[in-house]
């Protein structure tokens, strides 16, 4: 699954750290998270999109032929 988190944490000038304690993770997770090795919680997904101010179709890209549905 790929996301928007980077671009949308590079936009607002916000470090992976920053992110990381915002909603409750390690830097690790948010690195994983961007770098597609890791798949969000319903949770986090939704923490990360309340950070930004933003729906969670607005960060992660659900591909389906990627997804195997």
């Amino acid at each position: 699954m790929k996301t928007r988190i980077q671009e949308l944490r590079k936009d607002q000038k916000v470090t992976q750290m920053e992110l990381a304690e915002s909603v409750g993770v390690t830097r690790q997770t948010i690195i994983s998270l961007e770098n597609g090795r890791y798949k969000a919680s319903l949770v986090l997904a939704h923490k990360i999109a309340q950070f930004f101010g933003v729906t969670i179709e607005d960060i992660f890209i659900f591909d389906q032929e990627e997804e195997n549905l």
